[in-house]
């Protein structure tokens, strides 16, 4: 060999190196269903991670909910947490990477197993010799030629028939080779539709009191390219917020009646929106998730009606109470102060010594301190929040055909051999899943064939079950 072929073939040597690595040493790893089901696992167990630890939150919040001393689990800080990123487990780089190499697993199982089956069992191959039926999970043996009426009775049976001289091969339910295929492929789009949603969606609360207008703007968590599917053209309205209360006092449901307005103002959309009833536009969900109390419309004396803003008090975790202060003398050394819990319109007065000195309810008037005070209206404010996902749609459409293949997969795929030779008909067939009923089938087509045949019988031992070949 000259030393130019010897270069060349070196060379060629070399550029294919990294192709057979990747065939014999990296694609067969990745195929590996061992791979697949702890990656499957992981992503399992970080998705309930994700579930229970709440994610998003302030850095404050993980501070007093997840201390150092005493740590959680005697390890789970809230630096830990923040450091590993289970505050917002759906957009780490490391739960994006164990969906791409669990897709990739899927992928390549698909191409190194399941296609490879599938055009295996597409092939029909034919038995010409009475010891291959040997091998096979059921055989049989007669003494009178009948491959003529086999051949009848297996298409219809609604088996797909192929002959060639003396010899059948025959099968159905080819569609449950097919049904992994799909299974992979559903399993593939619901983890696109999945990394779409983590890369594109966001979520945002907002309190708005009613009567207000607002654009999405309190994003809480988003996607690295969530920025194109916040609404920039479209607004909001709260026309209305108002709760429903049961006889003895307790919350019903909550109602928002929100308007959509473009950006010239005008409504293009409208709807009452309550727990578990969204509304939703252009690719984005409005959820009525909270509620909150405003402020307080009032009269002092023959004001103009005045509106005062209600902060939520402090109450040690008894509960939720709002309050504001009203002052009763111009130079502000005296003031009463309202608070309430609920929208249902009833007021509790206080003096400046913490003391109760009445109560009062909206569209009432009552003098305290030699003021008189009208209340017009305890404003409350809705809780929103705002989600858009664009992958949702995909991952339906993967859960819409992962149980479609599934059940695919349950079909059997049942395969019957058949071969005359001299005076004796060889028949045997294997299926690989549903034997029992394979074998009550086999029995039924050989009765029938025998049936047909007038009185010809089966040789004795001549129905013979063998070691199940799956």
């Amino acid at each position: 060999m000259s030393e130019e072929n010897l270069f060349l073939s070196k060379l060629s040597n070399w550029v294919n190196l990294p192709q057979k690595f990747f065939r014999r040493e990296l694609l067969p790893v990745i195929a590996d269903l061992r791979l697949a089901i702890i990656l499957l696992l992981a992503i399992a167990v970080f998705s309930i991670s994700g579930t229970v630890i709440e994610q998003g939150q302030s850095v404050e919040f993980y501070q007093t909910n997840y201390p150092e001393n005493p740590a959680l689990f005697g390890f789970l800080t809230w630096k830990v947490l923040l450091i590993i990123g289970l505050d917002r487990v759906y957009h780490t780089w490391w739960f994006l990477s164990i969906l791409i190499l669990f897709g990739t697993s899927l992928t390549a199982c698909t191409f190194t197993r399941q296609f490879p089956a599938l055009k295996s069992a597409r092939n029909w191959k034919f038995y010409d010799e009475p010891k291959q039926f040997e091998k096979l999970a059921l055989s049989a043996e007669l003494t009178t030629p009948s491959l003529n009426s086999l051949e009848q009775i297996l298409q219809k049976r609604n088996y797909r028939v192929f002959r060639e001289g003396n010899t059948i091969y025959a099968r159905k339910g080819i569609i449950g080779k097919i049904g992994p295929i799909i299974v992979h492929a559903s399993m593939l789009i619901i983890l696109a539709g999945a990394i779409v949603g983590m890369m594109t969606g966001f979520i945002a609360q907002e309190m708005i009191p009613s009567g207000q207008l607002f654009q999405i703007r309190n994003i809480v968590d988003a996607g690295p390219w969530a920025k194109g599917q916040i609404p920039k053209d479209w607004g909001l309205r709260v026309n209305r917020f108002w709760i429903d209360y049961t006889p003895d006092g307790n919350i019903d449901q909550f109602y928002s009646d929100l308007s959509v307005l473009d950006n010239e103002g005008k409504e293009v959309d409208r709807q009452t929106i309550h727990v578990n009833k969204p509304l939703k536009y252009r690719g984005v969900t409005l959820y009525q998730a909270d509620w909150s109390i405003d402020s307080v419309r009032l009269r002092v004396n023959n004001s103009p009606i005045l509106q005062l803003p209600m902060a939520l008090l402090d109450t040690q975790g008894r509960g939720r109470i709002w309050g504001t202060w009203i002052p009763t003398k111009a130079d502000l050394s005296e003031g009463i102060s309202l608070v309430t819990n609920d929208l249902q319109g009833t007021l509790l007065v206080y003096g400046n010594d913490g003391n109760l000195l009445t109560t009062i309810r909206t569209g009432m008037a009552t003098e305290i301190n030699g003021v008189m005070l009208t209340i017009e209206e305890i404003v409350g404010s809705t809780g929103l929040q705002v989600k858009a996902d664009p992958g949702i749609p995909i991952v339906y459409t993967g859960f819409g055909l992962l149980m479609l293949s599934v059940l695919m997969s349950y079909v059997s795929h049942s395969q019957i051999w058949a071969l005359q030779k001299s005076d004796r008909l060889f028949v045997g067939g294997r299926t690989n899943r549903a034997q029992v009923s394979f074998e009550r089938e086999i029995c039924e087509i050989l009765d029938k064939l025998t049936e047909e045949e007038k009185g010809d019988a089966i040789a004795p031992n001549s129905l013979e079950t063998s070691k199940l070949i799956v």
